[in-house]
């Protein structure tokens, strides 16, 4: 982490979301099968998870699985799940001793039943601990989680627990996945896409977004530090002029 040393340590983002993008085509461009590139972005996640937790990130969340991602060939998708089995297993130890702690947001009811038993296992070893969270996002869609928000405060409309006047933003964020998790301060996408695809719509009203030509299996500690330092280098006005800023 060569840049490490030029982060300013007063202006480290609470919370930041990646995209992980690029494993596909990392292993087309070595003439290997999708799989081949999951498998090599597991270094990728160990890196990043790494160098949240040293510079001091509080939550770290990961676009591990989405909702559209079961359309992929069976194939590959029961290829995903068995290597988001085993890098569970492997990763138990680490997360425990830096500290880290594991939670999930996304529809896990359609996951493989294994895969739900290893995740509730590691969540609970992990429920103590107080460094970085790390939230992976698994069977996730920020329409669908929009979607139930609507029906939870619909419901409650229904049964006189809330007036049409009281439903607030606060209110929709209530009933999200992320309700516990602040939002974003900056969003990162590996691989050159520039799009969010259906993740933390509402939760990236005001983050800033990175995006970066590295695929995701090439993502390392020092890309996250440059993605850091760019941030470090913005203005975040929530729609506040600069003068203003400056008067605080």
């Amino acid at each position: 982490m060569n840049d490490a040393p030029k982060l300013n340590q007063e202006n480290i983002p609470i919370h930041v979301a990646v995209i992980m993008d690029g494993n596909g085509r990392w292993a087309k461009k070595r003439g290997n099968q999708r799989i081949f590139g999951h498998k090599n972005g597991v270094k990728a996640v160990k890196e990043t998870v790494e160098v949240a937790g040293e510079i001091g990130i509080k939550y770290l969340t990961l676009y591990a699985f989405s909702t559209e991602n079961w359309n992929r060939p069976k194939p590959e998708v029961d290829a995903l799940m068995s290597l988001l089995v085993n890098s569970i297993e492997n990763e138990t130890d680490n997360l425990i001793k830096n500290n880290v702690k594991l939670i999930t947001i996304g529809d896990r009811t359609q996951l493989p039943e294994q895969v739900n038993q290893k995740l509730t296992q590691i969540i609970q070893k992990t429920e103590h601990s107080t460094g970085l969270t790390l939230v992976l996002a698994l069977n996730y869609s920020s329409r669908q989680e929009l979607t139930k928000s609507i029906q939870h405060i619909v419901n409650q409309v229904l049964t006189g627990g809330i007036s049409a006047q009281e439903i607030s933003e606060e209110t929709v964020s209530k009933f999200l996945y992320t309700a516990q998790i602040p939002d974003p301060d900056l969003l990162i996408r590996t691989s050159g896409e520039y799009r969010l695809s259906n993740f933390l719509l509402w939760q990236s009203a005001y983050s800033e977004l990175y995006f970066t030509p590295v695929l995701w299996p090439d993502f390392r500690k020092q890309d996250f530090i440059d993605a850091i330092i760019d941030y470090q280098h913005r203005e975040r006005r929530f729609g506040k002029t600069g003068e203003q800023l400056l008067k605080k």
